[in-house]
């Protein structure tokens, strides 16, 4: 066991909420008139919620499937503060980015933390070029740095990268950004938002909003599991859906006569995971300008490594978009230029796709989403509903913060207590200075900071289901983190889907098992296991 783990168990911790579906349905049912109701479980949603009930408000979230499980769990695994943006001249975007990547590596230590990149170059002024910008990146942080901007000769850049390719390499340069697990760092706001009171249901669907006078006053919603269709009142009703809150604000301009424009524009990024034979070390490579001019990373995460990703407008809004072919192309073609052993198709363990919901200008077809930018818009409807949309992982508090002030400003919500969120450390970070295992390292228990003793209480502690996966740690996803079904456990309390989708089939019986004896019910896996196929199915 590591240090980290030996602190962990050592220390109090209070006991982890009970995420009991029949008693959270029961509370739903309860006639009551919430100051916030948030439909979509997202980052954004979630934050919102955490926010919110920070400040003493009556809080509601439904989420229509799981807690991340669109966008907010396919994030390339990045805590920046958007050095990209920063050539584009948008200095208040990173400014704020890189603000918000503090506070986030400060509240949960052991689900973000800081990560060294190398930036190899093969022309003699991409170095200087490309340092003098990570210089500005340095100053702008200023004391939110992590680590100052290096100028690498090539010896030190092969130490670094030892399989970067060595023909032609000048050197590089080495910065520092964040990375963090984001399924799991959605899970732990959804548990912290629960413990300041709010309440938060996944698998309960946003049917429509429910309207009074001509102004929005709650949600109708159904229980996916059961079909039970319940009314849930709320003096202001937040739409976080994320690349689907276009839906939401149609269905409130029909209701009351008008029509309304789509405001996203989704743009699609692919990744896929590889084993860390191909890129060892602890050291994430960015190659800023490949030959087309895309932006290419290799990621070490959780014992292996993320290539990706793309940047590709999509026009219809999939729950598992699939990559094109010429995305995954362009990803192992452009690895195999800065790799001394290129990944081959055959070698990716798993493929994800996520896709971003990027606002878009009133005179954008949508053809072009590298030029849209990356900060997040908060509208309100003449009938008071809140559409919240763009942005991105690293800033999801201040956008928070943002959507609250703005409720406040339209009427919608008292006055609001300040908000708290920037130092409020979220369920089981340890205490700032105590040892974490880098994020880079493969799972396990570690990832559950303080709570690590909590679920090495429970039965199945030492038996494992999987790589990195326990008995013990199906029934603390049970029992704690909302988990119901397969996929829930497989492809977000364990990240295991998303690193090697073969090995994820493989377990789904035995954590149907486990979790069909944790939930009193039979729990399919069919679905799980067609869904794994297509994490290998590359086009």
């Amino acid at each position: 066991m590591k240090d980290s783990e030996e602190t962990f168990s050592m220390t109090a911790q209070p006991q982890p909420l009970p995420t009991q579906r029949t008693d959270l349905l029961a509370l739903l049912r309860q006639p009551h008139t919430y100051d916030l109701a948030i439909v979509g479980g997202g980052a954004t949603g979630l934050g919102v919620a955490l926010d919110a009930a920070l400040r003493g408000l009556s809080v509601v979230l439904l989420e229509s499937h799981d807690f991340a499980k669109g966008t907010s769990s396919r994030a390339t695994k990045l805590v920046h503060g958007g050095v990209r943006y920063l050539a584009q001249g948008n200095v208040s975007l990173v400014s704020e980015a890189l603000h918000e990547r503090t506070n986030l590596l400060h509240n949960a230590p052991h689900l973000a933390q800081p990560l060294p990149f190398v930036m190899p170059s093969y022309q003699w002024w991409e170095a200087p070029f490309y340092g003098v910008g990570l210089k500005a990146y340095d100053l702008l942080a200023g004391k939110a740095g992590l680590g100052s901007t290096e100028f690498l000769n090539v010896a030190q850049t092969r130490d670094l990268l030892p399989t970067v390719n060595p023909q032609h390499l000048c050197g590089g340069v080495k910065y520092w950004d964040g990375q963090f697990d984001d399924a799991r760092l959605a899970l732990v706001l959804a548990r912290t938002a629960a413990a300041q009171g709010a309440l938060l249901v996944n698998y309960c669907e946003a049917l429509g909003l429910l309207h009074a006078d001509g102004r929005v006053a709650g949600v109708r919603c159904r229980d996916t599991e059961t079909g039970e269709t319940l009314e849930v009142l709320a003096r202001c009703v937040v739409n976080a859906t994320g690349v689907w809150v276009d839906a939401l604000r149609q269905q409130d301009s029909e209701a009351c006569g008008r029509s309304s424009q789509p405001i996203v524009a989704p743009s699609q990024g692919v990744h896929l995971v590889v084993d860390k034979e191909f890129f060892p070390g602890n050291h994430a490579l960015l190659v800023p300008k490949t030959a087309d001019g895309r932006v290419l990373f290799a990621v070490p995460w959780l014992g292996k490594v993320i290539l990706g990703t793309t940047d590709t407008p999509r026009h219809d809004l999939p729950r598992e978009p699939e990559p094109f072919e010429n995305e995954v192309a362009f990803i192992l073609n452009e690895s195999a230029r800065y790799l001394q052993r290129a990944p081959q198709r055959k070698d990716v363990r798993s493929m994800w796709v996520g896709l971003r919901p990027l606002v878009k200008p009133a005179d954008d077809e949508g053809n072009d989403t590298k030029t849209i930018s990356r900060e997040h818009t908060v509208a309100i409807s003449q009938s008071g509903l809140v559409t919240v949309t763009g942005g991105k992982w690293t800033t999801y508090r201040s956008m928070a913060e943002d959507v609250l002030v703005k409720c406040h400003e339209a009427g919608l919500l008292p006055d609001l207590a300040d908000s708290s969120t920037a130092h409020h450390r979220l369920v089981g970070a340890p205490a700032p200075g105590v040892a974490t295992t880098p994020i880079s390292e493969p799972p396990g228990m570690h990832q559950y900071g303080l709570e690590a003793a909590a679920v090495g209480q429970l039965p199945g502690s030492t038996a494992m289901l999987a790589p990195h996966l326990t008995e013990a740690m199906v029934r603390f996803a049970a029992r704690h983190e909302y988990a119901r079904t397969v996929e829930d456990v497989l492809a977000r309390r364990s990240r295991l889907l998303f690193l090697d989708a073969r090995a994820a089939a493989d377990a789904a019986p035995a954590v149907a098992a486990v979790l069909a004896d944790e939930l009193g019910r039979a729990v399919p896996i069919d679905e799980f296991v067609t869904l794994a196929a297509r994490y290998t199915m590359l086009p």
